[in-house]
């Protein structure tokens, strides 16, 4: 199926049609994320539940992750090609499959399956993470931070909604725990198709897909596009890292379901609301400013989640790594789009998402291990170095950005 959108010069801006694209993927967010919202609130405990090594509970996380990287590069390959709308309407098709083989596994008491499952559900999270890039497609320089936040708004709806999905639709398909949720996710994932079938953006010219512009190693030397990418990674795997043992850990100290569904809640709520101001705080103050703002925020999280373990412990950490990762990825992408050319987008975006990615997926596993092993403060304790690395590499770039600007 191709897109009937007409081709044109994807170097002319049309901040019209990207206001318009940003308004449906932002609704393509909300369904999107509703799906990762319930994945990631049950994964660990359908995981608890089906497998005979509790020490691999949160495997399916990984997996999910995993999907997620390995989807990345043939997913901008593949829209390439064909375009952003006949993509995303694709990976929500991946989103559709994902659920159900989530409920068939459950009821098989399918692990391996269960396993199967959360990692398709990634591939439709691979097309989705394209849908900041999209709607920056035909944007101005001066917007792109804004409609990139205003897609991410998008998540503010899945944060309320999704945990409710956990709360009351986990049991609607009893005795099989928590498909009833996945049930509810697959008619939204249905729903997300049918939105992004209404996505307008211009599919390469012949010119632009013949044009491969500079080499990706060329691009990637870039010691902006390198700092953005490590703060990406960092900011991206430390949310990873300690989102997929907080409903464990929370679990762990005796609270229940519900208790972490609404952790979560309002971790996501935290993850996605500043959306609405980002984009201006980056417009005013400047992104590396606001990416050092949400790192130094990443590393409260893990202060106050060492201080106690008590609910509001675990709920201000979570909004605190919230509001930290929102703040460090929006900039970090607004930074990445900086450093290539339309014709180069596809490839050099492929390569951030798999660096990025890559990395979400080894701290979804060190996640488990650290947690089953170690404990809840190992998970927090790792944090640390890494937040003071993306730091000194941000700090390094500015210093060196201000000495050639002069002279």
């Amino acid at each position: 199926m191709a897109e009937a959108a007409p081709t044109l010069d994807l170097q002319v801006f049309d901040d019209a049609r990207a206001r318009r694209n940003a308004l449906i993927l932002s609704g393509a967010q909300t369904l999107y994320g509703c799906n990762a919202t319930v994945l990631m609130t049950t994964a660990g405990l359908a995981g608890l539940m089906l497998a005979e090594n509790k020490a691999l509970a949160t495997l399916p996380v990984s997996t999910y992750v995993i999907g997620t990287m390995l989807m990345t590069v043939p997913a901008s390959l593949f829209m390439r090609r064909v375009g952003r709308r006949v993509g995303f309407m694709t990976g929500s098709a991946f989103g559709i499959a994902s659920n159900l083989l989530c409920i068939a596994a459950i009821w098989l008491a399918s692990f391996p399956l269960f396993l199967f499952a959360t990692f398709t559900m990634g591939c439709f999270q691979a097309f989705a993470t394209y849908y900041r890039f999209a709607a920056a497609d035909t944007a101005s320089p001066a917007l792109r931070p804004k409609v990139i936040s205003w897609v991410l708004v998008g998540g503010v709806a899945a944060a309320v909604i999704g945990p409710q999905i956990v709360i009351h639709a986990r049991d609607a398909l009893a005795p099989l725990s928590f498909a009833g949720a996945y049930a509810v996710s697959a008619v939204l994932a249905l729903a997300s198709l049918a939105l992004v079938s209404f996505v307008d953006i211009p599919r390469p010219t012949a010119g632009m897909l013949h044009s491969v512009g500079r080499p990706l190693f060329e691009i990637t030397r870039q010691p902006r596009f390198v700092v953005a990418v490590v703060c990406a990674m960092i900011s991206y795997g430390i949310m990873s890292l300690v989102m997929t043992a907080t409903p464990l850990a929370v679990v762990a100290c005796s609270y229940g379901i519900d208790d972490a569904a609404f952790v979560i809640q309002w971790h996501v709520i935290a993850m996605f609301a500043p959306g609405f101001v980002t984009g201006h705080l980056i417009a005013r103050f400047g992104v590396e400013r606001v990416i050092f703002v949400g790192l130094a925020l990443l590393a409260g999280c893990g202060a106050v989640a060492l201080s106690g373990i008590e609910l509001s412990n675990f709920w201000i950490a979570l909004v605190l790594l919230g509001v930290g990762w929102n703040f460090a990825f929006v900039g970090a992408t607004t930074m990445v789009t900086g450093t290539y050319r339309p014709e180069e987008r596809n490839k050099v975006q492929a390569a951030n998402d798999f660096l990025v990615f890559g990395t979400v997926a080894l701290a979804s596993l060190t996640s488990g291990v650290a947690f089953q092993l170690f404990g809840w403060d190992t998970v927090n304790l790792i944090l640390f170095p890494f937040v003071a690395v993306a730091a000194a590499m941000l700090l390094w770039l500015t210093l060196h950005e201000r000495r050639l600007a002069a002279g």
